[in-house]
């Protein structure tokens, strides 16, 4: 028999991770492609790092909120019953791995303005991504475990 008058909560604050950890990958991986996928083109293009920066977050939402929809609009939703609840689910996830990102690279000495050939560019990137993630975790999980965030996305997978 066990003392820990908290223990019949341990299932639920597990549950409550798992969900939180997949809405953090699942917001990390539209974060990482749009983030590679803007800063690729803007170098292609020759921008210069604001334009950059300003591509890449909107990649970043763009992916973030498409990578939440489609499962939806799958299910049979239209757009405008899936845009919402993406844009619901997502918002503050993506913001804050996208402040925490950007802002890494523009800590990092030479980081923003390293080409797309210097091992420079992708360490700083994929760490940046990585601290990214850790800090939206916790934002994750206080919105799932209030019926907000991703929470609103799996109660419409049924749809």
């Amino acid at each position: 028999m066990t003392t820990d008058p908290h223990a019949h909560h341990e299932p639920e604050r597990r549950r409550l991770n798992r969900l939180a950890f997949s809405a953090t990958v699942h917001c990390l991986t539209g974060c990482a492609i749009g983030e590679v996928l803007g800063m690729i083109l803007s170098t292609w293009w020759g921008w210069g790092n604001t334009a950059s920066i300003a591509l890449a977050v909107v990649l970043a939402f763009f992916f973030g909120y498409s990578l939440t929809s489609l499962p939806l609009l799958r299910s049979g939703m239209t757009v405008r019953e899936a845009a919402p609840l993406a844009f619901a689910s997502d918002t503050a996830s993506i913001g804050t791995m996208e402040v925490v990102d950007n802002l890494f690279i523009l800590v990092v000495p030479g980081a923003i303005s390293a080409g797309l050939g210097a091992p420079l560019f992708w360490w700083s990137l994929a760490v940046s991504l990585v601290i990214a993630g850790a800090v939206a975790f916790p934002v994750n999980r206080w919105l799932i475990a209030r019926g907000k965030g991703h929470a609103v996305v799996h109660a419409h997978h049924a749809h």
